[in-house]
C-alpha cells in the first residue's frame, strides 16, 4: 500500500472520529453540597471552610438511599471541603477533581458572621440595595465571580469534548449552580429561579452543535431521580421540565 493512500485512510479516520465525536451528547450532573454548620447557624458562607454538619450527613445518607444520583465517568468538586465530603458520602469509590474556578463568591470581611448581625451594619445594607455589584470589603464582586465561574465552566465542557469523557457529576454551591444556569441552560430562567436544596440538582445535556452555535445546554432533569424513575429513558431535548 503506498505513502499516500495509508495517509488518506488516516484522514479519513481521524475526520470520521471527530465527526463521531461532535455529534455525541455529553451530560454534566450538577449537585449542591450537604448543609454545612455554617448554614445551620446563619452565618455567610462562601470562601471559609464550614464542615458539613451531623445533620446534613444524614440527609445526604437519606436522599442517597431514597434515591439515586447518575454516576459519571469524571468526579469533581469546588475546592471547598464541604462540596468534596458531599461528593465522597454520594460517591465514595470517586476521586474527584477539584476545579478552583467552582468556588463559592468571596464575601470579604463579612465571610463567617451571622445573618442578623450583618443586618445592622450599614455597608452591608448598602451593598444589598445596590443589587450586590459592588465587591464587598475585601471581596468578591457578583460580576467577578460570575466571570470565574462561567470560565471554569466553559474548561470543563471543552476538555470533556476534547477527552470525550461523556459524563461528568460536579458537587459545588448553591450560587455556582445558579450562575451556570442562568447562563446557559435552556429553558431561559432567571438565575433565582436554579435555586436548588443542600444535596439536590439538575442534570445537563451538552450537544456538541448546540453548544458551538449559541452556547447553551439543556437543562433536563431534576436531582435526585426517584428510584421509581430510574428505569425511565432520560427525557429528549424537547421535554423540559417547568421552571
Amino acid at each position: 500500500m503506498s505513502i499516500i493512500i495509508v495517509y488518506f485512510l488516516v484522514k479519513v479516520k481521524q475526520k470520521y472520529y471527530r465527526k463521531a465525536k461532535f455529534m455525541k451528547s455529553y451530560t454534566i450532573h450538577l449537585i449542591r453540597h450537604g448543609v454545612c454548620e455554617g448554614n445551620l447557624e446563619g452565618r455567610y458562607i462562601g470562601r471559609t471552610e464550614s464542615p458539613l454538619a451531623d445533620e446534613g450527613i444524614r440527609q445526604l445518607i437519606a436522599l442517597k438511599e431514597e434515591n439515586f444520583y447518575p454516576e459519571a465517568e469524571a468526579y469533581y468538586a469546588s475546592p471547598s471541603t464541604r462540596c468534596v465530603d458531599t461528593l465522597k458520602i454520594l460517591y465514595p469509590w470517586a476521586e474527584p477533581e477539584v476545579i478552583l474556578e467552582m468556588a463559592e463568591c468571596d464575601f470579604g470581611k463579612w465571610e463567617n458572621i451571622p445573618a442578623e448581625e450583618l443586618n445592622q451594619d450599614p455597608e452591608f445594607i448598602k451593598w444589598l440595595s445596590s443589587g450586590q455589584t459592588t465587591a464587598p470589603p475585601d471581596g468578591e464582586s457578583s460580576i467577578v465571580f460570575m466571570q470565574r465561574v462561567c470560565k471554569g465552566f466553559e474548561i470543563l465542557v471543552q476538555n470533556m469534548l476534547y477527552t470525550g469523557t461523556r459524563s461528568a457529576a460536579l458537587v459545588t454551591h448553591g450560587g455556582v449552580i445558579m450562575t451556570i444556569l442562568a447562563a446557559y441552560g435552556l429553558p431561559r430562567a432567571k438565575m433565582t429561579d436554579w435555586m436548588c436544596d443542600p444535596g439536590y440538582g439538575y442534570s445537563i445535556r451538552i450537544t456538541p452543535s448546540l453548544w458551538a452555535k449559541t452556547n447553551t445546554v439543556e437543562v433536563y432533569k431534576l436531582l435526585p431521580i426517584p428510584k421509581e424513575d430510574t428505569a425511565e429513558d432520560e427525557l429528549g431535548p424537547d421535554n423540559f421540565f417547568d421552571i
